[in-house]
């Protein structure tokens, strides 16, 4: 969802996916899986792996994950950042790369927090981004509500209007010029149904990070943003059942790419020997859609 979103953010900014500069703040499992599939979005534009690792930063509670530092866990380290990339920075504490110290000093585009820590992006982190970037990409994505890392409006307020906010968690509208703008929620409803319905559909033996990737892919694709750079990130929550189609079209697709498919043979049986047709897949995604038809009542009244 995070990548989706991402990618849509990219129609306004349009600073290409490998010049990015992503900070994450918060290295567990949540903004590893989100740096482990920006690593692959970012080689599928054509960057080698060390090199995108380089354009991703990940900040825990002990600061800037790198070299030399305890407690590395096994899904952390490829994103553990070399001594020297911090070696000629100005720290406020030697002993400790904050958050203010990474945005200030790698001058990242994007700030991503999954920290759960309420306030996280303090005005000066979020000026120092406002600073560097017209358009700096903000997505406090912690829920609920109360954790999360900053709200809309104060970022709308400490960037003069120029953030390209995605949230977490609801959040009133903003209001830009004159007329209130919905924040974009990046919930996971636009992603799981769709992926879901596409796996279903197809009978995939199993869900990869490229099907992933190919939902985040198709999330971007009916990104308002693409038509309006001055539009939504993400559709309204009144499109998801033709977001959640686009999606499970385009998880089907790479599942069968991948040869992950189960065919049917002539007596309608499944064919393990034999995958899917790719002509076939739009057919299958649509009579897996369920369609809510009710029957007519009448009110009658007893004699």
């Amino acid at each position: 969802m995070a990548i989706g979103t991402l990618l849509s953010a990219i129609n306004v900014t349009k600073i290409p996916l490998m010049e990015q500069r992503v900070v994450v703040f918060g290295a567990g499992s949540a903004g590893c899986g989100i740096a482990t599939l920006l690593l692959k979005a970012m080689e599928d534009a054509g960057l080698q792996q060390r090199d995108a690792a380089e354009h991703i930063f990940m900040v825990d509670r002990d600061g800037l994950l790198v070299e030399g530092m305890g407690d590395i866990a096994s899904y952390q380290k490829p994103f553990v950042q070399n001594k020297s990339v911090a070696g000629a920075w100005k720290l406020d504490h030697p002993d400790k790369v904050t958050l203010l110290d990474v945005v200030q000093n790698a001058r990242p585009s994007v700030l991503i927090g999954v920290s759960g820590q309420t306030g996280a992006f303090s005005e000066p982190v979020v000026r120092a981004m406002a600073e560097h970037n017209e358009r700096p990409i903000i997505f406090p994505l912690s829920n609920p509500t109360s954790r999360a890392e900053a709200t809309p409006e104060d970022l709308e307020n400490w960037t003069d209007g120029r953030a390209v906010i995605g949230t977490g968690s609801p959040f009133p509208p903003l209001t830009r010029g004159g007329t209130n703008f919905r924040v974009d929620l990046t919930n996971n409803s636009y992603i799981f149904p769709g992926v879901g319905l596409g796996v279903i559909a197809v009978k995939a033996r199993r869900v990869t990070d490229s099907m992933f990737m190919a939902a985040a892919k198709a999330l971007a694709a009916v990104s308002p943003a693409r038509a309006n750079p001055h539009g939504n990130l993400l559709p309204p929550m009144t499109s998801l059942r033709d977001v959640s189609a686009a999606v499970a079209t385009a998880v089907a697709q790479q599942a069968h790419n991948e040869d992950l498919t189960k065919g049917i043979n002539a007596d309608g049986n499944e064919d393990l020997t034999k995958g899917i047709n790719a002509d076939e897949i739009e057919g299958l995604i649509r009579a897996h859609i369920w369609a809510p038809r009710y029957l007519p009542y009448r009110r009658v009244n007893k004699p």
